[in-house]
C-alpha cells in the first residue's frame, strides 16, 4: 500500500515501544555490522535492503540481535513466525512469496542439468555461485524483485509494512539461508528431496544424450592388434604420449562424494565417521596438490 511522505513523517514521531526481553528467542549471530556470511545470504538481504524501508530494517535489525524472534517455520511460499513486542502476546508474521509452478520449476530444473557444474553443488547440497542463470535464462527469479512480490502481515498495531517485527525475521532468514540454502527453494516451491531427484533424472538424461551424440560423430574403431604381434614395440611410447598432459588441481565441490551421502551413523568411538573421513579427504588432496606442484618445480 503506498504512503505519502507526510504518513511517513507522521509515523516516525510516534514514541518507541521497548520490547520485552525474552531468554529462549533466536537470537542473530551477527551482533554488529553485516548479517549473512554466503553470498546468497547477502543477496537475500541486499534485496530487502533495496527496497528502501531503512528505519524498520534497523529497528528490525536490532530485534534479530537481541532474539525477539520466538520461532518461524517455511512452507512453499509462507513463512510464519512469532515475535515479542512490547505486549505480552507475541506478534504472528506471515511473509508470502508466490511460489514457481510445476513448469516453471520443470524449466529451471532442466537449465540446472544442462550444466553440469551446477547439478554436481546442488546434488553435494552446496549453492552454484551463478545459481541465479539458471532463473534468468527462463526469465524467472530466485529472489523477489521488488516489494510487490511478497505479502506481508504482522498482528500488531503498527500501520507500517514492513514493521520492525517483520524486518527481524528478514534477518533471522538471512542467517538461516546461510545455514540452508535449500530453505531458498523450499519458500519457492521445492524442498531439498524433490530438487535433489529432478536433477538427478535431468542429469542422467543429459549425460545420456551426451554420449549418444558423441557416439554418432565417431570414426570407425581402430583395429588393435593382438598383444602377441607387438611385444617388440610394447614399452615405446606412441605419440599420443607426446599431447598427454595430467592437471592436479582441487576439485569442484570439495568432499563431494561425502556430501552425496549426507550424514551417516557409524562412528568410530565417539567420533561420526564423516568427520574423520573429511579430514582424511582433505589431508590426501593437499598432499596430492603439493606432490604436484614440487614435480612440476
Amino acid at each position: 500500500m503506498a504512503r505519502g511522505r507526510g504518513y511517513w513523517d507522521e509515523w516516525e514521531r510516534f514514541p518507541r515501544s521497548t520490547p520485552i526481553r525474552v531468554e529462549r528467542g533466536i537470537k542473530a549471530r551477527s551482533q554488529r555490522g553485516k548479517f549473512g556470511d554466503t553470498w546468497w545470504a547477502n543477496r537475500w538481504i541486499q534485496v530487502l535492503e533495496s527496497f528502501g524501508w531503512d528505519s524498520r530494517l534497523q529497528r528490525g535489525r536490532s530485534y534479530a540481535r537481541s532474539g525477539q524472534v520466538l520461532e518461524y517455520s517455511i512452507a512453499p511460499g509462507l513463512v510464519r513466525a512469532k515475535v515479542q513486542g512490547s505486549r505480552p502476546k507475541p506478534y504472528d508474521i506471515e511473509i508470502k512469496i508466490k511460489p514457481l509452478s510445476d513448469e516453471e520449476w520443470d524449466k529451471v530444473t532442466q537449465a540446472m542439468a544442462g550444466q553440469a557444474i551446477f547439478a554436481a553443488r546442488l546434488l553435494s547440497g552446496e549453492m552454484p555461485q551463478n545459481i541465479e542463470e539458471a532463473f534468468t535464462t527462463t526469465k524467472l527469479t530466485l529472489f523477489p524483485r521488488s516489494a510487490r512480490d511478497m505479502d506481508t502481515s504482522c498482528s500488531c498495531p503498527d500501520w507500517a509494512n514492513p514493521c520492525k517485527h517483520i524486518a527481524a525475521v528478514y534477518y533471522i532468514l538471512g542467517e538461516a539461508f546461510d545455514d540452508d540454502p535449500f530453505m531458498l527453494f523450499q519458500l519457492r516451491g521445492r524442498s531439498r528431496e524433490e530438487l535433489t531427484e529432478a536433477l538427478r533424472k535431468k542429469r542422467s538424461a543429459e549425460i545420456a544424450h551426451e554420449a549418444e551424440d558423441t557416439s554418432e560423430g565417431e570414426s570407425p574403431q581402430e583395429i588393435v592388434q593382438p598383444l602377441e604381434e607387438c611385444l617388440t614395440n610394447f614399452w615405446v611410447a606412441g605419440e599420443e604420449m607426446g599431447r598427454f598432459r595430467v592437471v592436479v588441481a582441487p576439485p569442484a565441490v570439495s568432499e563431494a562424494l561425502l556430501k552425496r551421502l549426507g550424514p551417516l551413523v557409524l562412528r568410530s568411538g565417539r567420533e561420526n565417521i564423516t568427520g574423520i573421513l573429511t579430514e582424511r579427504y582433505r589431508t590426501i588432496s593437499q598432499q596430492a596438490l603439493e606432490m604436484a606442484l614440487s614435480e612440476k618445480d
